[in-house]
């Protein structure tokens, strides 16, 4: 890595013999313990050894992070978010596919198109051509009946508003739920896909080009423009392998209860606690 980052273990105590471990896979120059519940290994490189290490930290339910030393949520002016299973708990999709009696399918789909497995928006078609015919009013089901925030979401766009970075919602999920939540938590931006709706029922198809992680990216890449800011100044979250791309736009880029893929190739992993633990990541 170019800049200097820190290591930071949060969510529990850290077993003497992982630290030790994790020094060395680092290469640390120290260990010291940051209330609350959270460790920082000073000057610490991301190696093929603190990976093969992930399973034991993972293990002891501790989230992870290499974070740029010094950095705190003031020094950002940009937060993004990918919606389903990340801002929110659900996949959307999914639940429109419960009322349709396809649940099942369709959510298998969702998961191997966002452990990256088969193409995202080719996944979409298919899974969309299942929803064909389905009442437009189970949309509004959906969102007051099943969705919810996922913890720790109110508190971190508080949070980032009082230290005013802008906040954007980057999905390949719908409008009807992306704009309801624009307005409800006031993001300053939001994009996704409208779905097509005649007579009253869903065509299984979107009006336009589908929102996909190469989309995702370039709506990201564009508010940054438009902003006028470096991509260190951004903060990128997601779960899926779509999100990668969009991710590798940011300075600061999170894992959020991710597929082992994004995790992978994520600055930070969060996956036992909620998302304003990034709070504590970014502490002074």
């Amino acid at each position: 890595m170019s800049e200097s980052r820190d290591l930071l273990l949060q969510g529990g105590a850290l077993p003497t013999h992982l630290l030790e471990r994790l020094l060395d896979a680092t290469g640390a120059l120290r260990a010291v313990p940051r209330p609350p519940q959270t460790t920082r290994f000073v000057d610490a490189r991301r190696t093929a050894a603190f990976d093969a290490l992930i399973p034991r930290i993972e293990a002891e339910r501790l989230d992870w992070a290499f974070m740029p030393q010094g950095k705190t949520l003031e020094d950002f002016r940009l937060i993004a978010f990918d919606m389903d299973s990340t801002l929110i708990t659900i996949e959307c999709i999914d639940e429109l596919a419960d009322f349709a009696g396809k649940k099942r399918e369709v959510a298998a789909a969702t998961a191997a198109a966002m452990r990256g497995e088969i193409d995202y928006s080719e996944s979409l078609r298919q899974r969309l051509a299942l929803l064909e015919g389905l009442d437009v009013r189970i949309l509004a089901r959906v969102y007051e009946e099943r969705l919810r925030l996922s913890p720790g979401a109110r508190a971190l766009l508080d949070a980032a508003r009082e230290a005013n970075l802008k906040t954007a919602l980057i999905s390949g999920g719908f409008t009807y739920f992306t704009e309801r939540l624009r307005i409800e938590l006031g993001f300053d931006f939001a994009t996704s896909n409208e779905l097509e709706i005649s007579g009253g029922k869903i065509t299984g198809r979107v009006i336009g080009a589908i929102i996909d992680a190469q989309a995702k990216a370039r709506h990201l890449r564009a508010f940054q423009e438009k902003l006028g800011l470096e991509r260190t100044q951004v903060i990128a979250v997601g779960d899926g392998a779509n999100d990668l791309l969009m991710m590798s736009e940011s300075g600061l880029s999170v894992a959020y209860h991710a597929k082992p893929a994004t995790r992978a190739k994520a600055d930070a992993a969060i996956t036992f606690s909620g998302l304003d633990s990034i709070l504590n990541l970014l502490a002074p």
